[in-house]
């Protein structure tokens, strides 16, 4: 049991306290550190599920790109973030969606969405959003980058200016300013002045009182139109729709050539 140095090459060697001769290399090396094998590390306890996996992707991946209110330089961000700063002007960017259940009057200017709920009251002086759905009182000016839903019967006094405008079905809204979209889906019933750049599509459903400035306008078999009608002007301002002296009313089954509306192109009959 004594143990002595030797130099490690050595092929045998005597031992200094028995002088008995033996091979240094007979005496296994023991190891300083422990190696634990593989097999006794943790294991993972179940496959992710098909939707972990997918959360996980969605998380990691999705992102929108956002315009800068102020210099209008766009940018992408992660769909968990609350705001941003732009890279070129260093404008703060909100990125946040409002609710509104209860009387609000603020300003809300913000790349993500806003919902009015019935019980909302929104008096703000301008809102700007993304996307908005309006089921309570809109009191004040609504613009929204991409898609307005209206699912409210009612007065709405502000301005209103979407890419895209859909008045649902159980809707009966009246609009005391021009209402300036892409184009709009009428369903329900609305009564105001539209500019559209694209189409006017009014649905069975729907109906509309009121002047229309658009590209073109559809109205399908239980719709119903009755206004001033110009077809491809969507620039003119009310007075200049049609002549004082010529008043006219087009509705669902009735068609215009280009002789009653001089210098302008003619009115797409209902379809």
């Amino acid at each position: 049991g004594f143990k002595q140095m030797e130099y490690a090459a050595s092929k045998s060697t005597i031992c200094r306290q028995c002088g008995c001769s033996f091979a240094p290399s007979a005496v296994a090396p023991q190891p300083r550190v422990k190696i634990i094998p593989r097999r006794d590390e943790p294991q993972p306890t179940a496959e992710p599920s098909m939707l972990q996996r997918f959360e996980g992707l969605w998380n990691r991946n999705h992102s929108s790109i956002v315009e800068c209110f102020d210099c209008k330089r766009k940018q992408e961000v992660s769909g968990a973030a609350s705001s941003t700063n732009c890279p070129a002007c260093s404008a703060h960017i909100d990125l946040r969606d409002y609710k509104i259940t209860t009387a609000f009057s603020r300003a809300i200017k913000t790349r993500g969405a806003v919902h009015l709920t019935a019980k909302g009251e929104l008096s703000s002086t301008t809102v700007t959003c993304t996307s908005a759905l309006i089921e309570g009182k809109l009191r004040g000016n609504l613009e929204c980058v991409d898609t307005a839903t209206i699912n409210y019967s009612g007065k709405i006094g502000g301005r209103l200016k979407a890419r895209l405008v859909i008045l649902e079905r159980r809707s009966e809204v009246q609009f005391f300013r021009r209402v300036r979209v892409g184009s709009i889906e009428i369903k329900g019933r609305m009564i105001g002045e539209v500019i559209a750049e694209g189409v006017v599509n009014i649905h069975k459903t729907g109906s509309l009182d009121g002047n229309v400035t658009a590209k073109g306008i559809s109205v399908e078999k239980g719709g119903n139109f009755s206004g001033q009608l110009v077809i491809g002007q969507a620039a003119l301002t009310q007075g200049e729709l049609l002549p004082a002296s010529a008043p006219a009313s087009v509705k669902k089954s009735e068609t215009t050539g280009p002789d009653d509306l001089p210098g302008f192109a003619s009115v797409v009959p209902a379809t």
